[in-house]
């Protein structure tokens, strides 16, 4: 079978889907830090409402499957991007506020946590 120039050039440009999924040291990281809310006592807001964190668990869980299904994640790191700092409807940045602690953005709160979890992690 003989391709089209433009159609070997589509094919060739195209992602490699089977690379952009995320390493199982990936899907520990991501798993854990989304459980990491998990009896925080943590509040999460997101588009200026405050959640529990089994909301907050929950609403992460979906972005991340949607994430994954578009092949758009493969590092903890871009969780903590794509998933965990902001919106993607109003673009607006989640923040937390746990007790005893300042409230800051969820991208420095999960950025902390998985600091301290490849910290502890050989």
């Amino acid at each position: 079978m003989k391709y089209s120039p433009l159609l070997a050039l589509a094919l060739a440009l195209a992602p490699d889907v089977a690379g952009a999924a995320p390493s199982a040291d990936a899907r520990r990281e991501i798993a854990q830090l989304i459980g990491s809310l998990d009896g925080s006592q943590c509040q999460f807001q997101r588009n200026g409402s405050w959640y529990g964190p089994a909301d907050a668990r929950s609403h992460l869980q979906r972005k991340y499957d949607y994430l994954l299904k578009k092949n758009m994640v493969d590092t903890a790191e871009q969780f903590i991007e794509r998933a965990a700092s902001q919106s993607s409807m109003s673009g607006k940045a989640y923040r937390i506020r746990c007790p005893g602690q300042a409230e800051q953005t969820s991208a420095a709160w999960f950025g902390a946590r998985l600091q301290a979890l490849r910290q502890r992690t050989p």
